[in-house]
């Protein structure tokens, strides 16, 4: 393919991408970083392939202001009521006193 840029550009799902008769499977495989575990099936809409992130773990940070907790308490209580979670309703009807 000639203008591989372009035709790049139009791609919306895909697990890997070899570009030029050098660029072989067994290269994107083993040697180049990335590996052989892609999505298959349709599922690079919503997956990519397998990553060092695979093995290493992450976590959130929340630093929720007692303003905002009681401006949108009643949206939380909901959610968690509407989910069966009581104790998280607790849990936020008892903050905002």
């Amino acid at each position: 393919m000639e203008n591989y840029e372009d035709e790049l550009q139009k791609l919306t799902n895909a697990g890997a991408v070899f570009i030029g008769e050098y660029s072989t499977e067994p290269v994107g495989d083993y040697f180049c970083g990335t590996n052989h575990i892609l999505p298959t099936c349709g599922t690079a809409r919503f997956s990519s392939g397998m990553s060092v992130n695979e093995f290493m773990r992450g976590y959130s940070v929340i630093k929720y202001p007692e303003n905002a907790l009681k401006e949108n308490a009643d949206y939380i209580t909901l959610l968690a009521e509407a989910e069966g979670m009581r104790a998280h309703a607790l849990a936020v009807k008892v903050r905002n006193n």
